[in-house]
């Protein structure tokens, strides 16, 4: 049983905890968050400025969330790992500020000791999202109902992930991704890219992403033809990318982006255990 103080016996300088929520004297909580009916707020938790935590909600072990997010009934966050390697270290969740994690989703803490699962800044996690140990998310990202996010994953800035797609252990996703719903993505997704499929494959430019960021627009049409010119050397000439196509990359690489995506790619197709490979393109 968790240890814990009902919100009736705290101070009174704390009136935003309701009378049934579980905390725990030792919690760290601001005087400007809220705490919603039974939820359960473990000893090691820090809990910024105006973030609300709402019904249900479990929150143990060493967690420090930031300001102004919401997480929604039932969520749970920074529970024990699901790796039989763990050993009760102090392993970690950072979760930045102005994120949205909606009903269900759990988040566990990382393995080995003084690592950590980190969730960036302005991130919209649906209902039953599964986040493992020491997966690291950016900032700006959209992952859709039921996504299973193995130990390990790293998500960049801006990527949309699919509702029930499922993702192997150290998978990364590049910036501004986009992977379709109900993909398997058991290797590494491109930057740029739009990404479905079993097994999955580069379909094509994310171009709605690419719009929305402005990347389209009249100002940065330069670099949506770089990008697409860079998309037609690497995902369209069939086969898996070899060093060759990266030279070709040459021509373009004073564009910042393109220069995101080569290294990208070079890291993820070098000989590196941590590393899955490259998702192809569709030939």
């Amino acid at each position: 049983m968790i240890a814990g103080t009902r919100a009736s016996a705290l101070p009174k300088e704390m009136p935003n905890i309701h009378p049934t929520a579980v905390v725990h004297p030792g919690a760290e909580i601001h005087a400007t968050a809220q705490i919603g009916p039974y939820a359960i707020i473990g000893e090691r938790v820090k809990i910024g400025a105006e973030t609300k935590i709402d019904a249900h909600v479990v929150i143990e072990g060493w967690v420090e969330i930031g300001d102004r997010n919401r997480i929604f009934p039932s969520a749970s966050i920074g529970l024990e790992p699901q790796d039989l390697k763990y050993d009760g270290d102090e392993t970690l969740v950072k979760i930045g500020n102005d994120n949205r994690i909606r009903e269900c989703v759990t988040i566990n803490r990382a393995t080995e000791a003084g690592e950590v699962t980190k969730i960036g800044n302005h991130n919209l996690l649906m209902a039953y999202v599964h986040v493992a140990h020491n997966c690291v998310l950016a900032d700006h990202i959209v992952i859709a109902n039921a996504v299973s996010l193995a130990g390990h994953v790293e998500i960049e800035s801006r990527a949309v992930i699919g509702g029930m797609s499922g993702f192997h252990q150290f998978v990364h996703v590049g910036e501004l991704a986009m992977v379709g719903a109900m993909s398997r993505i058991d290797r590494d997704v491109p930057p740029f890219m739009l990404v479905e499929g079993h097994p999955p494959r580069v379909r094509s430019l994310n171009l709605v992403g690419l719009r929305r960021s402005g990347v389209t627009s009249l100002e940065d049409g330069d670099v949506y033809r770089a990008i697409k010119q860079a998309h037609r050397i690497l995902f369209r000439s069939g086969g898996g990318i070899k060093e060759e196509n990266l030279r070709e990359l040459d021509a373009l690489l004073h564009h910042e982006k393109v220069r995101h995506l080569y290294r990208f790619i070079k890291e993820s197709i070098q000989n590196d255990n941590k590393r899955r490979g490259l998702i192809p393109g569709k030939g």
